[in-house]
């Protein structure tokens, strides 16, 4: 006689899930980025413009995000990465500023906030002085004050210790030496450039590592730039492109000549 087969599927335990997605969870413990659900699961963005956003938001401090270089690293065209742009900007998660350098050219500042429209918080008022003879250390201040120059400096120190393990700073520390970044942003280096001047060249190991980083910002601090000629009466000023970041003159912010003419062909 036959053995009969057994065809039903097997008994799902309760609880879980019989449709939809399931998850297996493997802890980050290096290399990862905390990005809100409300903007992986936003109602209104479109899925471009999520991407985009915690894209943005993984990267360190004074990377490139402009449109050129977004396209030359996405396979989205510049037209679905300029609208995806907007996109963030109109939900408060970016804010993109033109500043006019000294040199008289125009170049984008950009500020990605990881909760919309956020500002950082003020420091707390000091609480009165304690009756013990030893009153208990006070915690430090909130390392990321509300200017947005200040604000990259103590992002850019809080992330050394992706560039350099040697150079992992404490809140407190960063919260020191965020000013005395914040004085070369000021001076309009570039905040790669300052990467650069503190973790090039490091040796094995670093004993202390503020020490070290607060002696680099004082030795090496270029000098302020000299102050540009003033331009001729009725001189065009110089633009940044919007496409290309190539300078040129132009009595507004726009494209360059050869962006201009390659739109069409792009467009076909």
């Amino acid at each position: 006689m036959a053995t009969p087969q057994v065809i039903a599927p097997p008994r799902t335990r309760s609880g879980s899930p019989t449709a939809g997605v399931q998850h297996v969870n493997v802890r980050h413990t290096s290399g990862f980025t905390v990005i809100g659900n409300h903007l992986t699961q936003h109602p209104d963005l479109s899925l471009l413009a999520i991407g985009l956003g915690a894209h943005i938001q993984s990267l360190p401090a004074g990377a490139r995000v402009g449109i050129k270089f977004l396209t030359a690293r996405f396979p989205e065209g510049e037209a679905r990465i300029t609208a995806a742009l907007r996109e963030l900007e109109a939900a408060g998660y970016l804010h993109r500023d033109r500043v006019r350098l000294p040199d008289g050219r125009v170049v984008t500042l950009t500020t990605s906030y990881n909760q919309p429209h956020a500002t950082a918080p003020a420091p707390a008022p000091a609480p009165a002085p304690a009756a013990s003879p030893a009153p208990a250390e006070q915690p430090p201040p909130p390392p990321i004050p509300v200017e947005t120059r200040h604000r990259a400096a103590a992002d850019l120190l809080a992330g050394l210790r992706r560039h350099a393990h040697q150079l992992a700073l404490s809140a407190r520390d960063i919260g020191e030496l965020a000013p005395e970044v914040t004085i070369w942003l000021e001076r309009d280096v570039h905040p790669a450039t300052v990467l650069h001047a503190l973790t090039s060249d490091l040796p094995p190991v670093v004993r202390h590592p503020a020490g070290f980083v607060r002696n680099r910002l004082t030795a090496l601090l270029p000098p302020p730039l000299p102050a540009a000629p003033e331009p001729p009466p009725g001189a065009v000023p110089l633009q940044d492109c919007d496409r290309c970041e190539r300078v040129f003159r132009a009595p507004e912010p726009g494209h360059c000549r050869d962006c201009r003419e390659a739109a069409p062909h792009r467009a076909a």
